[in-house]
């Protein structure tokens, strides 16, 4: 089912996810339920409606076509794709009206990375620090998109980078932090090599669906 795109405040974070590689609209299907599940608190949209933000967390196994994507991504950039991971899918559902009736709308993103073989950086510590200087002000910039920046019992959860330092991810770009639990944080940081060497798992095209609701 293709996304139905809200008014604004959905539609800018639409059009900054896509900078990082997002795929298609997905829709819940089969499979386990989500490693973690977030549900955002409710955030009033310019045009005087709600809006709800979920984010489901994997990491899966890209679709065949959303590693297609990231082989056509990575060789614009002179790269070959060594994996694909599925990290996390956003769901938004807004309420509000519409030429002066009630109306609600929604849709998901899939929050991939491409694993292009991209140089190693020499001094990824000094990315980590930038990002360390940022991080209170770019979860406050967060909050007022999609809520406050998710946590549990009041410790705030890590930023993500899908990009990694050790591959010169940029370290405030907000199309390149992803808030995650930290159990899920230790999953994905322990999968990044092998998504980096050739012939993984991450490389093998998993199902549309990989999860439900």
């Amino acid at each position: 089912m293709p996304a139905v795109p809200a008014p604004r405040c959905a539609a800018s974070v639409a059009a900054l996810l896509a900078l990082v590689g997002c795929g298609s609209a997905t829709v819940s299907g089969g499979g386990s339920p989500a490693r973690a599940k977030w549900v955002g608190s409710v955030v009033r949209t310019p045009d005087g409606g709600q809006l709800r933000t979920t984010i489901y967390y994997g990491p899966w196994q890209c679709s065949a076509a959303f590693i297609a994507r990231c082989e056509s991504k990575c060789a614009a950039q002179g790269y070959p794709l060594m994996g694909c991971m599925w990290l996390a899918d956003f769901k938004g559902d807004w309420q509000g009206r519409f030429l002066l009736m009630p109306a609600e709308a929604g849709g998901r993103l899939a929050i991939t990375h491409c694993c292009c073989d991209y140089p190693k950086v020499a001094d990824p510590e000094s990315l980590r620090k930038v990002w360390s200087r940022s991080r209170l002000r770019f979860r406050e910039e967060w909050a007022k998109e999609l809520g406050t920046w998710p946590n549990t019992a009041g410790r705030a959860w890590p930023g993500h980078h899908l990009r990694d330092f050790l591959h010169g991810g940029d370290p405030t770009a907000p199309g390149n932090v992803l808030p995650v639990p930290d159990d899920v944080h230790t999953t994905i940081n322990a999968e990044y090599p092998a998504c980096y060497a050739p012939g993984g798992k991450w490389l093998t095209p998993g199902p549309e669906r990989p999860y439900s609701d």
